[in-house]
């Protein structure tokens, strides 16, 4: 099996682009997918970057981004709290995130660069930077449009992970496939019977390829569908699950693996299993959400992912934009600007 190019992989991060060292507010609310790619922004913009770990208590939670007064004071007092002095560059990630961030630059007298990932909808023109998705349809001078979600995957991670786990998975007979399994969400449905049609389908594949497997779980799969994914690596010659203890092998799976097949709830997995360079094959859920299906439409589309079948993932030549990298480059370029 050829093996797609990884161009689109971004060389590490923490590059000082403007005279002084910028320091980074990274709001960090509890969703993983949410942190995971503010955490990505922040890291390859570089600087300073100071995590913090927010959320809004009740009422302020429940209110409309844009119509929420005084959101400082709806902090979880539970968390970090937010305080002057105030950073060169915010960013957030999840609609609670929105009020919070303008305020932070409200507060800053405009001096803090806010950066907001996703789509902040009538918020859009308060923003230094919204980095948002194709199919969000936003648009304007400070709007970013994206074909994958913003992501931690670099290329220096890639190789520390491959050395890290090479004596692990080195004995594996190839092809070495990653299976990423996600979970319900407020949209999609982990079934049952799609867990058994993909368990069916790499059944199908090892008996065809003689393929070994990596499969690791997330917080939001269902103990039942774990269920099932251990029974099929008892029955598979070459078959590993991750159970939660001891380190995660996420990122050595991206390193190594020579195809990657990843549950479609996540549009961050998905992006990230896509930063690899690997062949990437996607397995739809139960369930319907137009915006989601629209990004793995365009991913289809591009060819970037094929949908999963039993075969192995198909490489590409299709190379997809650093959307990371060019988002900090133009946060960068705006500090630079700032200072002259």
């Amino acid at each position: 099996m050829r093996m797609k190019c990884v161009e689109n992989v971004a060389t590490d991060s923490v590059q000082p682009a403007a005279p002084s060292t910028p320091t980074l507010w990274a709001l960090l609310l509890p969703e993983a997918g949410f942190r995971s790619q503010v955490m990505g922004l922040a890291e390859s913009i570089g600087g300073n970057v100071i995590e913090k770990n927010i959320d809004l208590r009740a009422p302020w939670s429940l209110l409309p981004s844009t119509l929420c007064p005084f959101p400082l004071w709806g902090l979880d007092p539970s968390l970090d709290q937010l305080a002057p002095p105030w950073p060169d560059v915010v960013i957030g990630c999840g609609r609670r995130t929105i009020p919070i961030a303008l305020e932070i630059k409200r507060q800053s007298a405009g001096k803090t660069k806010a950066i907001y990932i996703q789509n902040p909808k009538g918020a859009t023109p308060s923003f230094d930077l919204v980095v948002s998705m194709k199919h969000d349809e936003q648009s304007g001078p400070n709007v970013m449009n994206v074909d994958t979600a913003i992501h931690r995957v670099t290329r220096i991670k890639l190789d520390n992970a491959g050395m890290e786990w090479q004596a692990r998975f080195g004995a594996f007979p190839r092809p070495l496939i990653g299976v990423i399994l996600g979970g319900r969400n407020r949209s999609f449905r982990f079934t049952d019977a799609v867990a058994k049609s993909a368990i069916a389908n790499l059944s199908a594949l090892a008996d065809k390829t003689g393929a070994s497997f990596v499969i690791t779980p997330s917080r939001r799969t269902d103990p039942h569908i774990i269920d099932h994914f251990k029974t099929f690596v008892k029955n598979q010659s070459h078959a590993i699950l991750w159970d939660g203890n001891g380190d995660n092998p996420y990122f050595g799976m991206l390193a190594l693996c020579d195809g990657l097949i990843v549950t479609e709830d996540s549009v961050s997995m998905v992006s990230e299993a896509i930063a690899s360079g690997k062949p990437v094959a996607t397995i739809s859920l139960e369930g319907h959400a137009p915006r989601h299906l629209k990004f793995i439409d365009n991913l289809l589309d591009k060819k970037a992912i094929t949908r999963f079948n039993g075969d192995l993932p198909s490489t590409s030549n299709v190379m997809l934009s650093d959307y990371t990298a060019l988002a900090a480059e133009r946060v960068r370029t705006m500090l630079a600007s700032k200072q002259k």
